[in-house]
C-alpha cells in the first residue's frame, strides 16, 4: 500500500464530505431566502422544492468535478514542499476550485432560467409559486441538463490554472 495515496485518500474524503455539506447548506440556504424575498414562497409548495433539489443537484455535479484538477494541482505541489507549506497551499487551490465552479453553476443557473422565461410565453416563476410541479420539473430538467453540458467546459477552465510544469518542444 502507498501510504501517500492512502493519506490522499484520507484527505479527499474529509474535505469532501465537510465541503459538500458546507456548501448545499449553504446553497439550500440561499435558494429559501431567495424564495422567500423575491417571489413570496412562505409555506410548503412542492414545485418550488423541486426547483430547490434541481439546483443543489446541479451544484453538486460542478463541485464533484474539481476532484481531478485538485488530485493534480495537489501531486505537483507536494514536489519539495513542507507538510504545512503543501496543506495550506491546497487548501488555498482548492477553496479557488470550489468557488469558480460555484460561481460557474450560479451563472449557469441564472442565464438559463432567465433565457428560458423570455422564450415562453408564461412567467414561470409565478407558476412556481402557484405550485405548478410540470412547470418546476421543465425548469429544473432544463437546468441539470445545462450543468452537465457546462461541466467538462468548467472543469477545463480550472485545469487551465494549475501551474504544470513546462515540457521542452519536441
Amino acid at each position: 500500500m502507498n501510504p501517500n495515496i492512502a493519506a490522499l485518500a484520507i484527505v479527499e474524503i474529509i474535505s469532501a464530505i465537510t465541503i459538500g455539506i458546507f456548501i448545499l447548506a449553504l446553497t439550500y440556504k440561499l435558494v429559501q431566502w431567495v424564495g422567500r424575498k423575491y417571489y413570496k414562497i412562505r409555506d410548503y409548495n412542492l414545485s418550488y422544492s423541486i426547483f430547490t433539489s434541481a439546483i443543489i443537484l446541479s451544484v453538486g455535479i460542478m463541485i464533484s468535478g474539481i476532484v481531478q484538477p485538485l488530485i493534480s494541482s495537489y501531486r505537483l505541489l507536494s514536489r519539495g514542499s513542507d507538510s504545512f507549506a503543501l496543506a495550506f497551499e491546497y487548501f488555498i487551490t482548492g477553496a479557488v476550485y470550489i468557488a469558480i465552479a460555484y460561481t460557474a453553476t450560479v451563472l449557469i443557473g441564472l442565464i438559463s432560467t432567465f433565457l428560458y422565461s423570455k422564450l415562453t410565453p408564461i412567467d414561470e416563476f409565478e407558476e412556481i409559486r402557484k405550485n405548478n410541479v410540470g412547470v418546476s420539473l421543465i425548469i429544473s430538467s432544463i437546468l441539470i441538463t445545462l450543468t452537465l453540458l457546462t461541466k467538462d467546459g468548467v472543469m477545463l477552465l480550472i485545469e487551465a490554472i494549475i501551474p504544470y510544469p513546462e515540457l521542452p518542444p519536441i
